[in-house]
């Protein structure tokens, strides 16, 4: 499988070495590369044997079959079309950009279209297989997310010196207020109720050092309570490892014949 990557910033070079130094991902390989940031790119390009193009068109002119985005959500609203009309299969890493009904659409057709994919990791949460099953019978009636960092991991908190709760309301609304912490409300509200029904708290900690979840779920199904700790990146407190990893594991899976969850 031969893979474009839109970004390299933490997670970028993360999968750089996982898949093309560390082999993590058999018969897979990140081939080609797509930046703004031209000079610090040139580096990973030489290091990591794939091809640096300094613009969207000639990346998705190589020869990949994937193309893996890991920057922002203005990123992905720019180029996440533009990867699906070119033929690409896409894994969208900025999950938030799917909250806009009218973007989501737009994928929809595309990939109706142009007979492509688009792969969405799990991120910092689990759970996602309950809320799944639960919604298969509309069983689901109540979907909710707290979400609690340290002060550091949220540019709109980093002066706090005591517990505050920075939003309460939907998850449409989070992401709007904060698109680079919130990615984990919109894949729960696409696996669960939507994004005006999914609840979401932003609660800023200065007695913690890691990102911690709590998804709580209740329907027909019986009632969720899953709580996770997340181990920042290294270098970076914003993003929590488990997205990186849940990135891997998703291209790792795509193919299998055996199909969990």
């Amino acid at each position: 499988m031969k893979l474009g990557l839109i970004g390299c910033g933490n997670i970028g070079k993360f999968l750089l070495q996982a898949i093309n130094k560390d082999e993590l991902l058999p018969g897979g390989k990140i081939c080609s590369i797509y930046t703004r940031r031209k000079e610090s790119t040139a580096q990973l390009s030489k290091e990591f044997d794939a091809e640096f193009y300094g613009d969207i068109e000639s990346l998705l002119n190589s020869d990949i079959d994937l193309v893996i985005e890991v920057a922002t959500i203005e990123a992905a609203q720019e180029y996440a079309l533009k990867v699906l009309q070119g033929g690409k299969d896409l894994l969208l890493s900025s999950i938030g950009v799917m909250a806009d009904i009218n973007f989501e659409e737009k994928v929809g057709e595309l990939c109706r279209k142009n007979k492509v994919s688009v792969f969405l990791p799990s991120g910092a949460i689990g759970g996602l297989d309950i809320l799944k099953s639960a919604k298969a019978v509309n069983g689901l009636k109540s979907v909710s997310l707290t979400t609690r960092k340290p002060p550091s991991a949220l540019r709109e908190a980093v002066a706090l010196e005591k517990e505050t709760v920075l939003f309460e309301g939907s998850a449409a609304e989070a992401i709007k207020q904060f698109p680079r912490n919130m990615n984990v409300a919109i894949v729960l509200s696409l696996a669960g109720l939507g994004s005006e029904n999914t609840k979401v708290t932003i609660i800023a900690d200065p007695n913690i050092v890691k990102n911690n979840h709590l998804i709580e779920a209740w329907g027909s199904f019986g009632n969720l309570k899953l709580e996770i700790e997340n181990d920042p990146m290294p270098n970076n407190p914003k993003t929590s490892y488990l997205a990186a990893l849940s990135i891997l594991a998703t291209l790792q899976n795509k193919e299998k014949i055996v199909q969990i969850g």
